[in-house]
């Protein structure tokens, strides 16, 4: 027994991807994520990494900060605070990436009717 595909089967079995890859709308969106995410990328192994280092090869983290609570301990706790300010920024921002996605799509959706 021939199973029918369905249309959007059928649209997916012909796009062309190498025509998305080169399109401007694609290269937008790759440029956007690119400046969003190695930079925070960046920051955070650096912010990540520099407690361990610090507490290792430095005394300046053991110092009180308040009271009995010495900075390594504010760093740490700081680092709990950068992570969930990075994931609430970065799920914003992936909601302005997935309506990029969506142009991209239409824009494709568009091209293979007209031809």
């Amino acid at each position: 027994m021939e199973m029918q595909k369905t249309a959007s089967q059928q649209d997916h079995t012909f796009t062309d991807y190498s025509q998305i890859v080169q399109s401007a709308s694609f290269r937008q969106l790759m440029h956007a994520k690119k400046r969003f995410i190695l930079p925070f990328s960046l920051f955070f192994m650096i912010f990540y990494f520099a407690l361990p280092v610090l507490t290792s090869y430095s005394k300046a983290l053991n110092t009180p900060a308040i009271g009995s609570i010495s900075w390594a301990w504010l760093f740490a706790f700081a680092q709990f605070i950068m992570t969930w300010a990075l994931c609430t920024l970065y799920s914003k921002r992936a909601a302005k990436f997935d309506e990029m996605v969506e142009k991209i799509k239409n824009e494709v959706k568009e091209r293979s009717h007209k031809s």
